[in-house]
């Protein structure tokens, strides 16, 4: 029997991963939101915030070490699990691919199913971690 791959280093749990996720809401989404609304009086489906929070979600890992503003707070990065540095490749597999287009496609079902993922799995990866080859741990880097 050939060993199994070892689990990567502190995995991080559901809650932790959602807090991080309302601060970035609050702290990036919500000011982008009103700024939105004063320059376009739009209030949904506004393309430019759109792109702006996907370039965030996709951008800042990659310069700042797999962190974003929250999970920066709440002490927690994306880290892939070779080891290696998270890179716009990994980070579009993550987002785009992972995220929006498999959460899509599935019409939220996949989102439901990375929940209980990241719930009962002792690696704590998600669809998207498992798509880009990333998982979120407490480790520095």
């Amino acid at each position: 029997m050939e060993n199994a791959a070892p689990l990567p280093s502190n995995p991080v749990g559901f809650w932790r991963r959602l807090g991080a996720s309302l601060l970035d809401g609050l702290i990036i989404g919500v000011p982008l939101a009103i700024i939105s609304y004063w320059i376009t009086g739009q209030t949904e489906g506004n393309l430019a915030t759109n792109l702006i929070s996907t370039l965030y979600s996709l951008l800042v890992p990659v310069f700042w070490s797999g962190y974003t503003v929250g999970k920066r707070i709440v002490g927690v990065r994306i880290a892939r699990v070779d080891g290696e540095s998270v890179g716009i490749g990994t980070m579009l597999l993550r987002v785009l691919v992972g995220m929006m287009l498999v959460y899509g496609i599935t019409f939220g079902l996949g989102a439901l199913v990375s929940l209980i993922m990241v719930c009962v799995r002792k690696d704590k990866r998600a669809i998207h971690d498992l798509i880009a080859g990333t998982y979120v741990t407490s480790d520095r880097p």
